[in-house]
């Protein structure tokens, strides 16, 4: 069954393990993948242009259906594997409607926090406006507290009592931040959260390795949010 599958995807990339924890999840270990890397450019290959004219990983072949969206492909595999593995969509009307709303809002958090690395690291320092980046991470704790509120509000997962997409979709976007810094003392539920989630099978069978082996940040880009 997961012979089948084919997964081009990037260490560390949010996107990528979102697909890589609902495999698991569902019990399709076995699947073939290649692994790409970013600081070598090989996400903007040929290889990875011939199936995604976004040049972006993660491309997920299921027989001869390509998905190129994480949230998509994981979508997917809830809807075929159904019976297998573990359910990630509740079939009640209400936590069906929340988790979908938590899933499809989650790439939200992964966008803000990424426009302040951008302009972080790639705005020229003659080109930077203080002013510009007070906005950009004013946007981005806003987003990440209101991921605390839902929290506040659910728990222990993200749409509930039960580990869902949701869960998938989000947890990858919040390991990065707090690896890149994100404070946890602002934060006490995510941390809280991240930390009851770090050691799940598929989280942790599927963790970077990368991260493993390297030390976080000395000076976190994202320790003023």
């Amino acid at each position: 069954m997961a012979e089948d599958m084919f997964l081009l995807w990037g260490s560390g990339s949010p996107p990528c393990w979102r697909v890589m924890i609902a495999l698991e999840e569902k019990n399709l270990q076995g699947y073939q993948h290649k692994l790409l890397s970013f600081e070598k450019g090989e996400h903007k290959s040929k290889e990875v242009f011939d199936v995604n004219p976004r040049g972006q990983v993660p491309s997920f072949r299921h027989g001869p259906h390509m998905i190129n969206e994480s949230v998509a492909a994981c979508m997917y595999l809830e809807n075929q594997f159904k019976s297998q593995g573990n359910q990630l969509i509740p079939s009640d009307q209400a936590g069906f409607a929340l988790v979908y709303q938590r899933m499809i809002e989650a790439p939200n958090a992964q966008q803000k926090m990424i426009d302040v690395l951008l302009y972080n690291f790639h705005t020229p320092e003659e080109e930077r406006q203080e002013a510009a980046l007070k906005k950009k991470n004013e946007a981005a704790t806003t987003e990440f507290q209101l991921w605390e509120g839902y929290l506040q509000k659910t728990g222990p997962y993200m749409a509930g009592q039960n580990f869902s997409l949701a869960d998938v979709a989000f947890f990858p976007t919040l390991a990065l931040a707090f690896r890149l810094g994100l404070s946890q003392n602002k934060y006490p539920k995510l941390a809280e959260y991240h930390d009851f989630l770090k050691d799940r099978p598929s989280i942790k069978a599927t963790w970077a390795q990368h991260w493993l082996e390297n030390p976080p940040f000395k000076s976190p880009p994202l320790a003023i949010l």
